[in-house]
């Protein structure tokens, strides 16, 4: 089964070489997600908790696109700049993964693309 290109307007579009998301041996792999309103393509500079939200609404964008939703996610790398605002971006990423919730690592990072606070990147299994 060859690799597929995810690609949707409801997500910002790739701001490099890379794809929204690929689909592979019955898994989605989702390329990390900033907080980029996809209507502008404009950064969001809010609380880390609306920015957090922006970047899981893009996650759910491209997991829609390719047939997928949030309870599909087995594994979530997030990427923060300030290793501080882990329990306030725990929050709202708990309400998205109630029940299940996937594997998870949790980075502190030096500096994120577009002067970004969070990013997260996700994986999928396709049934």
């Amino acid at each position: 089964m060859p690799n597929k290109a995810i690609q949707t307007s409801s997500a910002p579009q790739a701001i490099g070489p890379y794809s929204q998301g690929i689909s592979s041996g019955g898994f989605v792999f989702i390329s990390g997600q900033l907080p980029i309103d996809p209507n502008t393509g404009d950064l969001v500079r809010s609380t880390i908790e609306e920015e957090t939200t922006i970047v899981l609404e893009n996650i759910k964008a491209v997991l829609s696109a390719a047939g997928a939703d949030v309870s599909d996610v087995v594994k979530t790398t997030i990427f923060l700049t300030d290793i501080n605002d882990f329990p306030r971006v725990n929050e709202v990423y708990a309400s998205y993964f109630e029940t299940n919730p996937p594997a998870r690592a949790t980075v502190g990072v030096a500096a994120l693309p577009k002067g970004a606070r969070v990013e997260i990147e996700a994986i999928a299994a396709l049934v």
